[in-house]
């Protein structure tokens, strides 16, 4: 899946050429994408009515002149999907921001987790926080555990390692690339719940301490999910080339989940260190005596 063209409807239109919209050229343009009264044609409304559709004033567009857009727009799956979240949002939004509950994931996905013995599992939060994993998923992401970015719970946050940690860039191979990724995740969330204080309040965090995630979320790129190739440099068994895939998961009808599984392709260097990692991992701490259980009698 795509990390996503941007979701402001005007900026979006800038990423598409008239070519590419089927729309006649002719003379010089200021901007290569296309013009705001070009993207009201193809949409099949008035200049002035996708000029406030620009700005954000989405509470009273009907499903249909959504789809429109989008299609004019050639709007991906993810950022179809976060256009009409933003409306639904809208038409129920409230005045003041809220505070939502932290929902505690309950024992059955501990289990899940603890289950899994050659991938590394974690469950995250909308706001990237990892809220539950498994031994090897928390060995695997032990500098980011291990960050000053973490927070009194000792809880990781994804998007707070990745710019407010330099370490980070020695720990992901890919990092222009992770970064990129993990900011277009936020706005899906921001579309779900756009008056939840805490999401608010990390963004402007990350915003005011971070030149490069400023950058980043003023490109207003979306992605829904994150899968594909992570190369990390692990400070135990080196480097890692693994393939990660995110699911839905549903623990709370409100607050939204994601279960992420990280492993690597069988016969590879990659899966015998990350077996020698899960062996690590899987280890009693230094000085714990080992249990063994009495010999059966016959």
């Amino acid at each position: 899946m795509s990390g996503g063209r941007t979701t402001s409807a005007p900026a979006v239109a800038r990423h598409i050429t008239p070519d590419q919209a089927g729309l006649p050229t002719s003379g010089r343009r200021r901007v290569p994408g296309l013009r705001r009264e070009e993207v009201a044609v193809l949409a099949g409304v008035s200049t002035e009515w996708y000029t406030r559709l620009g700005k954000g004033h989405i509470s009273g567009v009907s499903e249909d002149v959504l789809a429109a857009v989008a299609q004019a727009l050639q709007l991906d799956e993810d950022e179809r999907t976060y256009l009409f979240d933003l409306a639904r949002a809208a038409r129920t939004a409230r005045r003041t921001p809220s505070r939502r509950k932290d929902v505690e994931v309950p024992p059955r996905i501990q289990w899940l987790l603890d289950s899994i013995t050659m991938s590394a599992a974690f469950v995250r939060n909308g706001h990237l926080d990892v809220v539950a994993t498994n031994p090897l998923a928390r060995a695997l992401h032990a500098p980011m555990f291990g960050s000053a970015t973490t927070d009194r719970r000792g809880r990781a946050n994804f998007a707070r390692y990745h710019f407010l940690d330099a370490g980070s860039q020695d720990f992901f191979v890919d990092w222009d690339a992770g970064a990129a990724a993990t900011v277009a995740l936020l706005p899906a969330e921001v579309g779900r719940e756009p008056a939840d204080r805490a999401l608010r309040a990390l963004i402007g965090e990350l915003s005011t301490l971070s030149p490069g995630f400023r950058t980043m979320w003023a490109a207003h790129d979306v992605r829904i999910r994150h899968e594909g190739i992570k190369r990390l440099q692990h400070p135990e068994v080196g480097l890692l080339e693994l393939t990660y895939q995110s699911l839905d998961l549903p623990v709370s009808h409100r607050a939204v989940h994601d279960l992420s599984l990280c492993t690597a392709e069988p016969g590879s260097t990659s899966e015998e260190r990350l077996k020698l990692l899960a062996s690590l991992a899987a280890a009693p701490p230094p000085g714990h005596g080992v249990h063994r259980p009495a010999a059966l009698s016959d």
